[in-house]
Parts: C-alpha cells; sequence; structure tokens
C-alpha cells in the first residue's frame, strides 16, 4: 500500500505541474500527501525533512546556478547565443533545418550556457528555418529537447550539474568514463538524427505543414549587424571548455566549473562589453533567474526527500538491488525510478548517491563507469511532462501542447535515452 500511496503522489505532482501550477506549490502539496500516507508526522516532515532537503541542495549547487544563469544572460543580452545559432543554421542551411537547430543547442549547453536561454535564444530562428523548410512545428521543442538536454549532458566533461554531482561519490572527474561515454553519446546522436529526420519525413508525407502562430509575431530576432561575430560569440564557451580542462586537475569538479563559468563570464564581458547596454541589470535578471531555478529544482528534491524516508521507496530500492544482471544495470534502474519521482536528473542523483554509492563502491565496481552510468541514467525518466525544462520548453518557449508536442520530446529524452544507457551498461561491463 506504502508504494502504491507513493506513486498517487507522485502522480499528483504531475498532474498539478502539466496543470501549470507553480512546481514549489505542487512539490510541498505531493509531499504533504506522502507524508500523511505513509504515516509520517506532517509538521516534522515538512519542518524537517524537507527543508533539510530544499536548503541542502540549494547551499550546494546555487553558486553554479548563479554563475550559469549569468552566463547565460551575458551570452543572450550580448546576442552572442543568437550568433551562433545563426552561424550553425547558415552553415548548414535550410535543408538541414532540424540538425541546425539539434547543434546549435548542443555547442551552446556543452559550452556552459543556461538550458532555458539556450532555448529562448534559438526558437526564434528554428521557427525561421522550419517555416522556410515548411516542416510540421510541432517537431521544434524535440529538436529543442534532443540539443539540449541528451548526448549533450552526458557527454564526458559536461559543465552540467548533472556531471558534476557524482564526482563527490564517487572521486572521479568530469571526463570519468570518457571513451565509452563518447562512443554512446555519438550513439544517442546519430540514431536520434535519424529518428527525428524519419518522424518529420512522414508527418510531411501525412500532409502536415508549418503552422503560423500568433505569438510568431513577437518573435524579435535581430539584425546581423547588431550580433557579435561568430569569433567573440565562441571565444566564452571555448574559455568554459578550456577550464574544465584544466581546472578539474588542480580542484574539485565543482570549484573547476565555478572557476570556468566564472571566467567566461570576464571574457564575455570584456570582449563584447559593447553589446551590453546595461551590465548591472543583467547581473541582476541572472540572480533572479538563478534564484528561481535553484528553488524550482530545490523543492523537487525536498519533495523525494520525503519520498525516500517512506517504507514505500525502501521496497522500491530493495526491489531493484535485487535485479539479476550486472551492478551497473540495478544502480541504473534506481536512478531512472528516482529521477522520474523527482522530475529532475540533478534531483534524482541528489536522492539516490547518497543511498548508492556506498553500496557499488563496495562491490568494486569501476569508478568512472558508475560516473558516466548515473548522468545518463539520470536524464531518462527525469524527462516525463513534470519536468521543468520539458514544461518550459513546450508551453512557455514554443507556445505548444503536450498533446501535439511531447511523443517527441518522450522518444529522444525518454526512450532514446534510456536506450543509450543500456547500449553503456553492456560496454562498461564488457570493457571496465
Amino acid at each position: 500500500m506504502s508504494v502504491i500511496m507513493l506513486m498517487i503522489g507522485l502522480a499528483i505532482l504531475i498532474y498539478m505541474t502539466v496543470r501549470g501550477i507553480n512546481i514549489i506549490i505542487s512539490a510541498i502539496i505531493a509531499s504533504v500527501f506522502v507524508a500523511i500516507t505513509s504515516g509520517q508526522d506532517v509538521v516534522e516532515a515538512m519542518t524537517g525533512t524537507y527543508m533539510t532537503g530544499f536548503t541542502g541542495y540549494f547551499a550546494s549547487y546555487f553558486l553554479l546556478f548563479l554563475l550559469g544563469a549569468v552566463f547565460g544572460k551575458v551570452m543572450g543580452e550580448t546576442g552572442a547565443a543568437e550568433s551562433i545559432a545563426t552561424w550553425v543554421m547558415k552553415v548548414i542551411g535550410p535543408k538541414g533545418a532540424v540538425m541546425a537547430v539539434v547543434l546549435a543547442c548542443a555547442i551552446m549547453t556543452y559550452g556552459g550556457v543556461s538550458l532555458f536561454v539556450v532555448g529562448f535564444a534559438v526558437y526564434p530562428l528554428a521557427v525561421s528555418l522550419f517555416r522556410t523548410a515548411d516542416l510540421p512545428r510541432r517537431f521544434i521543442p524535440a529538436a529543442l529537447v534532443f540539443g539540449s538536454v541528451t548526448f549533450t549532458m552526458f557527454l564526458p566533461g559536461s559543465p552540467e550539474i548533472q556531471n558534476i554531482m557524482p564526482t563527490e561519490f564517487f572521486g572521479t572527474t568530469p571526463y570519468s568514463g570518457f571513451w565509452i561515454g563518447m562512443l554512446v553519446s555519438i550513439f544517442n546522436f546519430a540514431v536520434g538524427s535519424l529518428w527525428l529526420h524519419f518522424a518529420i519525413s512522414r508527418s510531411v508525407k501525412r500532409g502536415e505543414k508549418f503552422e503560423a502562430h500568433a505569438s510568431d509575431a513577437e518573435l524579435n530576432e535581430r539584425e546581423k549587424e547588431q550580433l557579435p561575430s561568430i569569433l567573440l560569440a565562441i571565444l566564452p564557451i571555448v574559455v568554459v571548455v578550456a577550464g574544465m580542462v584544466t581546472y578539474s586537475q588542480m580542484f574539485s569538479a565543482t570549484s573547476a566549473a565555478i572557476f570556468a563559468l566564472l571566467g567566461a563570464i570576464v571574457v564575455a564581458c570584456i570582449t563584447m562589453f559593447r553589446y551590453i547596454t546595461d551590465f548591472w541589470r543583467v547581473l541582476e535578471r541572472g540572480a533572479n533567474d538563478a534564484i528561481l531555478a535553484a528553488c524550482n529544482t530545490s523543492a523537487v528534491i525536498a519533495f523525494g526527500k520525503v519520498a525516500a524516508v517512506t517504507s514505500g521507496f525502501t521496497q522500491i530500492v530493495d526491489a531493484v538491488l535485487q535485479i539479476p544482471g550486472p551492478p551497473l544495470l540495478s544502480l541504473a534502474i534506481c536512478i531512472n525510478l528516482i529521477a522520474g519521482l523527482t522530475g529532475s536528473a540533478s534531483g534524482g542523483l541528489g536522492i539516490a548517491l547518497p543511498i548508492l554509492s556506498p553500496i557499488y563502491l563496495n562491490m568494486g565496481v569501476d569508478p568512472g563507469a558508475l560516473h558516466r552510468v548515473s548522468v545518463m541514467a539520470s536524464d531518462g525518466l527525469a524527462s516525463l511532462p513534470h519536468n521543468g525544462y520539458i514544461v518550459t520548453t513546450i508551453k512557455n518557449i514554443c507556445h505548444d501542447t503536450f498533446k501535439r508536442a511531447y511523443l517527441p520530446v518522450a522518444m529522444m529524452a525518454v526512450v532514446l535515452t534510456m536506450c543509450a544507457t543500456a547500449l553503456a551498461i553492456i560496454l562498461f561491463t564488457l570493457f571496465t
């Protein structure tokens, strides 16, 4: 019964989020339901377990959220993000509209630009390309998500939080599991590109075309002359990647990401200062976005913390740990389920790794394999409809509906990612 009540609590969280209710409010309501139905003292659960989970995550990762958000705002305000997207789309051309959108997102997210900034920056150009190629616009969210939170998230060296968190628990670096991680990322990109092309081609053959939205009139694409050159635009991203390589040899992964992002912000502000109209306003907006993003993620993690002390959660974890096969398989399933429970890749890792890392390290499993599989596994069921970025991309950025747009997104972010994770498990089991 406890497992059933836990699933109902998750269903409440998903339903309220999809309905557009604030994620913090949704998480509190779902947490109260889980606490009551599992026999916890509600006051203690909310003031103790819930708030400990909330503040613990916030304190650990707020600086990363802050610097990531400020960097994203600087890249957006200067037009650097738009310049990169425009350059990629110019090189590939309208015939490669879908891949142009995917690659523009991939370059920026691997370079440390906030997911939300990438989405808002690339979307206007994606609309223009899809309109020129007369492709169904309901696939734009899938292209944005594919380029932002799939193969780029688990590429070795990524500065995203999901790739930083495992270093604390496994004693690894952001580059751990490099060769297999790189191979699986390439597999993910290749298969995802083929499926997306197939799905769009099939829809076009059925008569689907580009549909204009009233919101298109609000899109404000800058003139080419108002954008920094591609060399200036790409320089801060080079600084992030180079900084991650350099600093990860000297400091912890979290510190390396902080120094890399800070250096990129300084370089971007110096080289593109003339494109910034109000520097302090950019910092203020970045700080506000960071607080909102960190609070939203912390709220979902706090829900997971309340769920984690229930007997239903313990039963699920115990059952998964008994699954026959290589240890990496049960690790991946467990992280996937917890990430799905929280609706957040970083949230799932924040709950799962403190519990699971000692168990699997004591089994003698290679830490690099544990790191890379953990990152990949966190990005499967986490992309169910209650995921904050998925909701924002479909509803707020693309002005579409879940009924029209979510299936292609789910294929990219849920199904394909789980297949890639399975491949990683096989390869790590055979070769480590």
